[in-house]
């Protein structure tokens, strides 16, 4: 829900309040989850209207969200149940244990079985632990001031315990203001208009003659407002202010708090919050007559929510329909030359310089943001590369593991007691490259911290989602890192990447969430998210719900992405009938810019994106890599890596867009590079002197680790050992590296028969290293 159409809800919460409609209030409550009425819950306990605590708490959490809500419940329904016992209806208790009480038991065994023995006495107070249970009243008391307290401190009420500060009477000041507004417009105005109804427009129904004086404000068409109490006003400023102020840039216009903007920007264009960059155009070439096509100033029809919560159509943008059929949409953005050339296809990384084999199959990479050839890899089965292409040697890798199970949710701990595996969802480097993060299929983020030469130490560990986490991205909100995560729990998280505390909650999708795009712009920090049903919403970090809410083109499953320097906004996913789509977002509007030309119809799985340079975009589809000129709509190139692709191959450029790794269907990755790129890997390699040039090592060798802190290899050796994190031992697959003849000349190996003691050496291998079967290529 948009945070036009919450204050709505605030509003006629208010209204309700003020016209006593008393049971309709706390429903509207309940139902909409925007303000925790604790007065009333107050009452609900203090009476002992069990039934009505638990409906009314049930519209904000449920009893397994987090530990303070299970807490919340537990201490209803036991308050409940030993009343029951306190009146000798033992029937009645036997009732509440069984359907009540029950649920607890999987998280507390014990605690359950002492409950229930309370059945076998006399006086339940003869439990040494309730010896001190007073009467019912007291003990409803008590037990209000420790439900209060976990009410606060649960998270899932951040920002619902303290209503709005507002004048009274707001909604009934806005109509008037609107009634005066569409009186003034009336052609032959009557000088005591008569208001019959808001369900139309108001018109004095003349159709000629003079335009009214402007009423005076305190003209209230609509009738003398009414003086009651209700939600008390609570200082501050009113949530509109009516003095002028100028207009909102785009994105702040319809990212920026609502309750900080002035009254005018009510009039704006499609999202509902700030008037596109022509608005003021358009305006001058209409009458000026009540507009019709604009729901944003059409309080009254029945389209009212139709601009609070606005769907874009896919594909086309909205302004193409309002141009002259013999005009196309212009493909020029502000400050860009018409005599823009298009970019070259030799430019683009296409020569294949290397293939990483993984043993099994790819399903995120990232580049790190300042070493250009330093490649973190995650898999299906739970296990991350960390690859070196200057060198051609594989760093480090490590599998899925939990560092401290017993600090996990029982939720996880029960699923990794079933099954001990985890999907790699998404892997990616912090922006400046100290930390990485690994997100898994299985409720847990972990972040390492990476110290260059192969030196890897865990970090953190979050149990951060119920299901799959499915993306995570980096940020700084408060100038201090962070790291969002998302998963199949509909749920987007920030967490503080120093210290794991939870910072933000972001609830509101209605189905898994598929990925997120943190961004900034003018001082404004904010988040993309899309989910499985193509939906997009965008959020600031205040706990105020979504301030965007529209469609993916084709209600795809999609990932955003901003251009390399910030300025512009793609979106790339495929629908569940397998259609793909790339476009351009215009971000004032939340429109469709442009849609690209040239994805398949028929895609198998969600196709991936990135782009490059500021200049190309580049997705894995039809077995081919394909790339666009983000100017123009048709494809610029098409190429398939010299063959081996999956049908939607994973792919991502390092920062330069030199370098491309796509995913293949053998279970590996292939590195692409452009001339540039071949340069960057030939003089990285020619620094790092010969011992880099050495022969790649087919397997590693791992060690164990008593700290468990550490994940490195020697980089003067190609054999050097793989240290783990838990401490397991394992054998690596085997790992190649080929460099095309492009980057390195080919060496002529010839076979040497080996029958002399001298031609021969030893090697004493340290005592912690296990047994492994070495190999040379």
């Amino acid at each position: 829900m948009s945070s036009l159409s919450r204050e709505l809800v605030f509003l006629i919460l208010q209204f309700l309040d003020e016209e006593k409609f008393k049971e309709t209030v706390h429903k509207l409550e309940k139902e909409s989850g925007f303000f925790f009425n604790m007065r009333y819950f107050e009452d609900a306990v203090g009476n002992g209207e069990w039934d009505e605590v638990e409906k009314y708490l049930s519209g904000f959490t449920k009893v397994d969200d987090n530990r303070y809500s299970m807490k919340i419940f537990f201490e209803i329904r036991k308050q409940k149940y030993l009343e029951a016992l306190d009146k000798r209806d033992h029937a009645k208790a036997v009732e509440i244990l069984a359907k009540d009480l029950k649920v607890f038991s999987t998280f507390n065994e014990d605690l359950f079985k002492e409950i229930t023995m309370l059945l076998t006495l006399q006086n339940f107070r003869e439990n040494e632990q309730l010896s001190k249970y007073g009467d019912t009243k007291s003990a409803r008391s008590i037990m209000l001031i420790e439900l209060k307290k976990l009410i606060e401190a649960n998270p899932l009420f951040r920002d619902k315990l303290q209503f709005p500060s507002l004048k009274n009477s707001r909604l009934r000041t806005l109509i008037n203001q609107s009634l005066n507004w569409q009186h003034q417009l009336c052609k032959n105005p009557k000088p005591n208009p008569d208001i019959k109804t808001l369900f139309l427009d108001h018109t004095c129904g003349q159709t000629n003659g003079a335009r009214a004086p402007s009423p005076v404000p305190t003209n209230h068409l609509m009738g003398p407002m009414h003086k009651v109490g209700g939600f008390p006003p609570m200082g501050g400023p009113p949530l509109y202010q009516h003095a002028p102020a100028p207009m909102p840039n785009s994105l702040a216009g319809w990212m920026a708090n609502p309750s900080s903007m002035p009254h005018q920007t009510l009039s704006m264009g499609p999202m509902g919050l700030t008037p596109p960059n022509n608005a003021a155009v358009s305006m001058l070439k209409r009458p000026r007559t009540p507009p019709t096509n604009n729901p944003a100033l059409d309080y009254q029809t029945a389209d009212s929510e139709h601009v609070l919560k606005r769907s874009r159509p896919s594909g086309i943008p909205e302004e193409a329909n309002n141009l002259p059929v013999n005009i196309m949409p212009s493909n020029i953005y502000p400050g860009q030359s018409r005599a823009h050339s298009m970019y070259s296809a030799d430019d683009l990384p296409k020569t294949v310089v290397a293939n990483l084999n993984l043993g099994s199959a790819v399903k995120s990479m990232d580049f790190h943001p300042s070493q250009l050839t330093l490649l973190l890899v995650g898999t299906n089965i739970g296990e991350f590369f960390l690859w070196d292409l200057s060198s051609g040697e594989r760093i480090t890798s490590k599998k899925f593991q939990v560092w401290e199970l017993g600090a996990c949710t029982m939720i996880l701990q029960a699923s990794l007691a079933n099954e001990y595996t985890a999907s790699v969802n998404r892997v990616l480097w912090s922006p400046d490259g100290r930390l990485f993060g690994v997100a898994y299929s299985k409720h847990i983020v972990q972040l390492y911290a990476y110290f260059g030469d192969g030196d890897l130490r865990n970090h953190l560990e979050i149990d951060a989602h119920i299901g799959s986490v499915n993306d995570l991205a980096f940020s700084h909100p408060k100038q201090q890192l962070s790291v969002i995560t998302c998963g199949e729990d509909k749920i987007i998280k920030v967490w503080d990447a120093a210290t794991g505390a939870k910072q933000y909650t972001f609830e509101g999708h209605e189905a898994p969430v598929y990925s997120v795009c943190p961004h900034h712009k003018e001082h404004i920090q904010f988040i993309f998210s899309t989910d499985v049903d193509g939906k997009i919403k965008a959020w600031l970090y205040d706990n105020m719900g979504s301030r965007v809410d529209y469609d993916a083109p084709g209600h795809s499953c999609t990932t955003m992405a901003y251009s390399s320097d910030g300025t512009r906004l793609f979106s790339c996913g495929t629908s569940k009938d397998g259609e793909s789509y790339i476009v351009e977002w215009n971000e004032s509007e939340g429109a469709v810019r442009r849609t690209y030309i040239g994805l398949g119809k028929r895609s198998v799985g969600v196709v991936q994106f990135d782009t490059a340079k500021n200049r190309i975009l580049a997705a894995g589809d039809e077995f081919n890599i394909k790339f666009w000129d983000m100017d123009h709509v048709n494809i610029l190139s098409i190429i398939d890596a010299d063959g081996g692709l999956p049908a939607s191959p994973c792919i991502r450029f390092n920062r330069e867009g030199t370098l491309l790794a796509v995913s293949t269907s053998d279970n590996g990755t292939k590195i692409l590079a452009n001339a540039e790129g071949m340069r960057q890997v030939r003089s990285i390699e020619n620094r790092a002197g010969a011992a880099s040039k050495a022969p790649m090592v087919g397997t590693y060798g791992a060690s164990g680790s008593a700290a468990g802190t550490s994940v490195g290899a020697d980089r003067s050796s190609s054999l050097g050992p793989v240290i783990t994190l838990n401490g397991e031992s394992r054998n690596l697959p085997d790992a190649k590296c080929r460099i095309s003849d492009e980057l390195v000349k080919p060496k002529s190996w010839k076979l040497t028969e080996i029958n002399e003691q001298s031609q021969l050496r030893s090697l004493r291998l340290p005592d912690s290293l296990l047994s492994v079967r070495v190999k040379t290529c």
